[in-house]
């Protein structure tokens, strides 16, 4: 029975495949296959829970296959089992059957009928990989094909101006959990010196000796899970996203939002919570970002005029309660709490249209307005003030907004020297010079002179900011964003002896992705010679094989799961020592910042009311 775990991740995949040949006006077939693939995954996984429960509630891990291997860094698919996995593995499948059902009907004739289940089908797929993940390279593979499904559900009205720049929102704070995890996995490589299993860390007394005889790259780690657990579950500063990505349909608003991607958070806090658990500081911080999050979602929440923000922030207080839950140990009511909690969201999400027209319908005919206390007392001024606040959601938007971006973007402006192409090219000698020497074995000389890792990311860092903030021609951005990727590679074959074959396997899902996506925008442009970045083009209405695959080429030079370069990723974090804080901090901004400048490219050439007006367009907002 253990042997079948994969099977719960290949089903989603195949009626994936499946669903590619399907036409898209063949509602029937589509939402037949997808609702057999969901049923057959409900039925496994009620049969497997049942298995493990008459075979004693046994802990199971599973090695699947390797990926790739190395001498000092492998590569692996794991899984891993039990009672976490197990509640959150069956509440998934069945509530992902249930909106999947409902959405067959809810959809009906919707231009994207095709498109909304084949990303329900990817993000089923990454839950899986997530809740059913053995390591961290396991689990962050799910982490990405649920962020990127995020963002395609949000923008699923490509057509209207809201929800593309709130998907923009979205997927903006979901990259800097994502970082956040890259930094918890290349720390822990340097501190296990391999690659670590969950079940590893279930060992009774190897994580405590570890986290005292290496206590502050143990408190790193911990500190990077808490941060990204607290991104993806919407907590204390980062709560606002979640009402924002209520843009998409409210079917996928209740699977995503409401029931199970806001709670992946907590999951990833019960998965590691024999590690961070060692450390009395972050159990506190975890219970006080809880704490925070619960007491200004509920005063948010009782103020907020749309039924979709208040069920958000509903779902909000909640998950802080859960993770005060899972700090204090309580994890087996903190599990009912994720199911309880997550059945009751996607019930108030899927009713909540019918709910909105009778109460509306009943403040047309008995609304009485109640009568407010107008006294200038102490009380009455504080609870104004507490309301005022909630109205604006604490601010939390702006506050974000201010110390997140707007110094990229300051700094961005400042370097308006790189949109020239002279500049751009010779900034791209540099690498192909650099790794021409690298090959040639004459490294050893270029690492005798240690500044040069930290200058190389440095610049690449620097493109990438203006890449981020530039208004001009994509075709340009998207180039700088390339050579900036060419540069990192060369910072790290500067730093450390890196065999070839690691370095092909980074370039190799690198250059043909760039080359893929430079042709795209190519074709793009010729349509009527402008694909500037100073509005939105929404090409996708004219050109959605152009636009697919200019999304696959972002998404392959971005590192996702989809060619080598994720590999690559991973094993060029490897070869960034603990100690060079500067090299590794220059590394992380760039692949934060590097995905959302090439969406950035892809929203405002693709998605959005489409230029030419010819045809029916949407309101701006949804």
């Amino acid at each position: 029975m253990p042997h079948l775990l994969p099977l719960f991740i290949l089903i989603p995949f195949v009626a994936l495949l499946l669903n590619l040949f399907i036409s898209r006006v063949n509602e029937r077939v589509i939402s037949g296959i997808t609702l057999l693939a969901l049923g057959v995954h409900l039925a496994g996984a009620v049969s497997f829970f049942i298995w493990w429960i008459t075979a004693g509630f046994p802990q199971l891990d599973l090695r699947h296959f390797t990926i790739y291997s190395a001498p000092d860094f492998e590569f692996f698919i794991s899984y891993y089992f039990d009672k976490t996995a197990a509640v959150f593995l069956v509440t998934g499948s069945l509530l992902t059957f249930l909106v999947g059902f409902f959405s067959k009907f809810y959809m009906h004739r919707e231009e994207g009928f095709k498109r909304f289940f084949n990303t329900l089908l990817i993000f089923f797929a990454g839950y899986n990989l997530i809740v059913l993940s053995g390591n961290f390279e396991t689990l962050f593979v799910g982490w990405e094909l649920l962020g990127i499904s995020s963002f395609l559900l949000i923008a699923f009205y490509r057509d209207r101006y809201l929800p593309v720049k709130n998907a923009m929102k979205v997927i903006s704070i979901y990259r800097v959990g994502d970082i956040c995890l890259m930094l918890a996995m290349w720390m822990s490589h340097h501190l296990w010196h391999k690659n670590i299993t969950f079940a590893a860390w279930n060992e009774t007394g190897a994580v405590p000796e570890l986290v005292d005889t290496h206590y502050l790259p143990a408190l790193f780690i911990a500190l990077m899970i808490a941060l990204a657990a607290t991104i993806k579950s919407a907590q204390f500063p980062f709560s606002t996203w979640l009402p924002r990505a209520m843009e998409g349909p409210t079917t996928s608003s209740a699977i995503f939002y409401g029931s199970l991607s806001v709670h992946i958070g907590a999951f990833l806090l019960l998965r590691t919570y024999p590690f961070w658990g060692e450390i009395l500081g972050i159990k506190a911080l975890v219970m006080a970002i809880g704490l925070i999050t619960t007491v200004l979602s509920t005063s948010i929440a009782r103020v907020q005029p749309t039924v979709k923000t208040q069920i958000a922030y509903s779902a909000i207080t909640q998950i802080g309660l859960i993770f005060i839950e899972i700090a204090l140990g309580f994890h087996v009511l903190a599990l009912v709490h994720f199911a309880g909690n997550a059945l009751l969201r996607t019930y108030q999400l899927l009713v909540s249209p019918s709910v909105l027209s009778y109460l509306t319908h009943d403040m047309f005919f008995y609304f009485k307005p109640k009568k407010h206390d107008q006294s200038a007392s102490f009380f009455n001024r504080v609870k104004s003030t507490i309301y005022l606040l909630s109205v604006k959601e604490w601010n939390l938007d702006t506050m974000l907004y201010r110390t997140m971006w707007q110094p990229f973007k300051w700094l961005g402006r400042q370097a308006g020297f790189l949109d020239k192409w002279p500049v751009l090219v010779g900034l791209l000698a540099v690498p192909v010079v650099g790794l021409i020497v690298w090959q040639q074995g004459v490294n050893n000389l270029l690492q005798q002179f240690d500044f040069l890792p930290v200058v190389f990311s440095t610049i690449a860092l620097l493109l990438v900011i203006r890449a981020f903030t530039s208004r001009s021609d994509a075709r340009h951005v998207f180039m700088m964003v390339v050579v900036s990727q060419l540069l990192m590679v060369l910072s790290i074959v500067v730093n450390v002896p890196v065999e070839t074959g690691q370095v092909v396997i980074y370039l190799s899902g690198t250059l043909v992705a760039a080359g893929t996506g430079y042709i795209m925008l190519r074709q793009t442009y010729g349509i009527d010679q402008d694909i500037s970045l100073h509005n939105y083009h929404g090409y996708s209405y004219e050109k959605p094989q152009i636009a697919l695959f200019f999304l696959l080429a972002c998404l392959g030079l971005a590192g996702f799961p989809v060619t080598p370069t994720f590999i690559g990723v991973d094993l060029f974090f490897t070869k960034i020592h603990e100690g060079q804080v500067p090299l590794i901090l220059m590394t992380a901004l760039n692949f934060l910042l590097l995905e959302l400048t090439l969406l950035r490219i892809y929203a405002r050439i693709y998605l959005g009311q489409h230029k030419k007006l010819d045809h029916p367009v949407a309101f701006r907002s949804s």
